[in-house]
């Protein structure tokens, strides 16, 4: 049975990415060897990454504008602290929307004051605060585009004259903005780019080299620059598929043509969501993520019944975060309306048993 995969990550992938990708391994370009085996340092693995960094600055509309895109690793976790160790000399501001900006704080705390300039903290993170102030003294202003445990997304971003850093784990390329108003943005690939092992930065050059601590080699974005993103040895497969999931992007259309396809998704579970007693929402309907739909059951004594009927319909990853509860429909790029049609079928069978 096809499975539709709503996992919060790893992220389900297109399945063309996954046959070239699981060809590659076995032979890596008609090479005789496989992909995980090869130098990172021959030809073809140089064009794989040279080409999955054009292609990330491509499909952003920041080719040609003043930014490095890199392929780092230690995850989105890694980043809270290399944010920090390369940009916070004095002090910096941090919107405060769930577990994964609490993460980032804690981390940023190591290096100088942290201002919270907002937080959601008060309703357990069901809502993006809004209306906050931005001191004008801050290093850099940190935010979290889209919460993967909650469900809530960043619909507008605040206009400043302070340095923009964005974490966007879990919806790059989902959605169309003007990515020039940020000056670094982040993402772990296995969100919605690719598997576990990879991550994407995308830094304007201008804002390095302003700190006066002397930062690890292997932390500065300066040194990962000077190498082509090369400094140690990268993850080949996770850049290898990231780039494959990329060039299938950018031949659908790029991100105008997948952001028309998830708001198509997304409309057609919250109104399920929104029209069926058996359910409730959780997150602010203004605020409600196109990535993640967090909900729960109206009535906990039907988790059991409905439990049954999304496995039995082939769906996995439902599951919600245990800070949350309830369900939790991760819908990234590559999963399809046929997908989120089986759970909303599967949503309106729950109301009739009912």
């Amino acid at each position: 049975m096809k499975k539709h995969n709503f996992s919060a990550g790893p992220c389900i992938l297109p399945q063309e990415v996954l046959l070239k990708s699981s060809e590659a391994i076995l032979d890596f370009n008609g090479s005789g060897l496989s992909l995980i085996e090869v130098s990172h340092r021959s030809k073809d693995f140089v064009e794989v990454i040279e080409n999955a960094r054009s292609l990330a600055l491509e499909l952003l509309g920041l080719q040609n504008q003043g930014y490095t895109s890199l392929f780092l690793q230690g995850g989105a976790s890694m980043e809270f602290l290399m944010v920090a160790y390369n940009f916070l000399e004095k002090k910096a501001g941090y919107l405060n929307t769930g577990t994964w900006s609490e993460k980032a704080i804690k981390e940023a705390k190591l290096f100088g004051d942290v201002v919270e300039v907002g937080s959601s903290k008060d309703e357990n993170f069901n809502y993006i605060p809004k209306g906050y102030a931005i001191p004008e003294d801050l290093d850099y202003l940190h935010i979290t585009s889209n919460n993967t445990i909650f469900g809530t997304q960043v619909k507008k971003f605040p206009k400043t004259n302070v340095p923009l850093i964005c974490d966007m784990s879990s919806d790059i390329f989902s959605r169309q903005m003007d990515f020039s108003q940020f000056d670094l943005i982040y993402a772990g690939a296995q969100k919605n780019m690719g598997p576990a092992g990879t991550t994407l930065v995308v830094v304007k050059d201008d804002i390095l080299g302003k700190v006066s601590r002397k930062i690890p080699s292997m932390l500065d974005y300066q040194v990962h620059i000077s190498k082509d993103s090369m400094f140690n040895t990268p993850s080949v497969f996770a850049v290898y598929t990231s780039m494959l999931t990329l060039q299938w992007l950018k031949n659908l259309g790029g991100i105008d043509a997948i952001e028309e396809i998830n708001e198509k998704k997304a409309r057609l579970l919250y109104s399920e969501i929104d029209l069926n007693p058996v359910f409730k929402g959780y997150a602010n309907k203004e605020d409600r993520s196109i990535m993640n739909a967090t909900f729960n059951l109206a009535d906990d004594k039907l988790k059991d019944t409905f439990d049954a009927l999304w496995k039995e319909a082939g769906i996995n990853g439902l599951n919600g975060h245990r800070s949350v509860g309830g369900y939790r429909a991760s819908m990234y790029n590559a999963l399809s309306l046929e997908s989120v049609g089986v759970l909303v079928d599967v949503m309106s069978e729950m109301e009739r048993k009912g």
